[in-house]
């Protein structure tokens, strides 16, 4: 792979910013450009890659969801995080209240945001400065701060949340302040990242915790083992099903635009395009995952099958 290849998987993608919307129910989300797109590439070994407008900050939005439940598994460790979700996909929207019905007790998974809410009140003692520090840490980038006007956009439409916390702290779920919380998460779902951000997140991701850099360990193994099935299987939305069978890796996407996908052992991957689908995915970035897969081989599964070798030249 080289920035050649990844000019071509960018004109790949581009034609598909024009078939999605820039996400309108934060307002602040609304001045983007959905014509943008932009990668980057930090592979384990070997150099960063990069092309497009992969240096353009957006908002981290919902996958700062992978980097708090790899900070409760840490800190509170496996069944204190899995009293408060389960472990599924929910099939439903990222925002939908009726998967926490009367008929469940507890939230589908922590990617989607009731379970990331109920995650995040047990991240409160850590508390935003601790958690903003671990951020630029994960993904080396000391620029990353809270975005203030994406923040005070979103915590002025934050009724539907409100509504989620309600009713998770009816279910037991939040035992504390409804409030603190649904800031917390709020303050953590603004702040600004680039493409680079996302992969030099993904290459500690896909080295099983370890800064390949500095040969620290960020992360525990076994969170990085749980942290990547659950973008497997839940990270795209109500579209985390195809996108493992179209792209096969693990990945978790957010409103403003960012997609981070981890190719396990290998490199990870971050991409920009605000331009979203019907799901909250964006339209163009999933076409250029899904290029780089195939033409690379990348997908989980590939692993596991035995190509046909080819044919001996004469």
């Amino acid at each position: 792979m080289d920035e050649i290849f990844l000019q071509q998987a960018l004109e790949f993608g581009q034609p598909y910013t024009g078939k999605g919307t820039v996400a309108s129910y934060i307002p602040e989300l609304s001045k983007a450009d959905g014509r943008e797109l932009g990668i980057s590439v930090r592979p384990i070994d070997g150099p960063q890659l990069r092309c497009g407008y992969w240096q353009r900050r957006f908002t981290i939005q919902s996958i700062s969801k992978v980097i708090n439940l790899a900070m409760a598994l840490e800190h509170f460790g496996f069944d204190a995080v899995f009293h408060k979700t389960k472990m599924e996909p929910s099939g439903a929207s990222f925002n939908s209240m009726s998967r926490i019905s009367d008929s469940e007790e507890i939230p589908f998974n922590p990617l989607v945001n009731s379970g990331a809410i109920a995650v995040v009140e047990l991240l409160l003692p850590i508390g935003l400065k601790e958690m903003l520090s671990t951020v630029r840490g994960l993904c080396s980038d000391k620029d990353i701060i809270m975005d203030e006007e994406v923040f005070q956009s979103e915590w002025s439409h934050s009724a539907r949340n409100r509504s989620l916390g309600y009713l998770l702290q009816s279910k037991g779920l939040i035992e504390g302040s409804v409030d603190d919380t649904l800031l917390l998460y709020t303050q953590l779902c603004s702040l600004s990242v680039t493409a680079d951000s996302l992969a030099n997140l993904g290459q500690v991701l896909a080295n099983g915790g370890i800064c390949p850099q500095s040969g620290r360990r960020l992360l525990k193994e076994e969170v990085v083992r749980t942290v990547l099935t659950m973008m497997l299987t839940c990270g795209m939305y109500d579209g985390s099903g195809e996108f493992a069978v179209r792209v096969g890796l693990p990945s978790k996407s957010g409103v403003g635009g960012g997609i981070l996908s981890v190719v396990p052992g290998e490199m990870g991957i971050g991409v920009y395009g605000p331009s979203l689908d019907s799901k909250g995915n964006s339209a163009a970035g999933q076409k250029i995952l899904e290029y780089i897969s195939r033409t690379e081989k990348l997908h989980i599964m590939d692993r596991l099958i035995r190509h046909e070798a080819p044919a001996a030249q004469i």
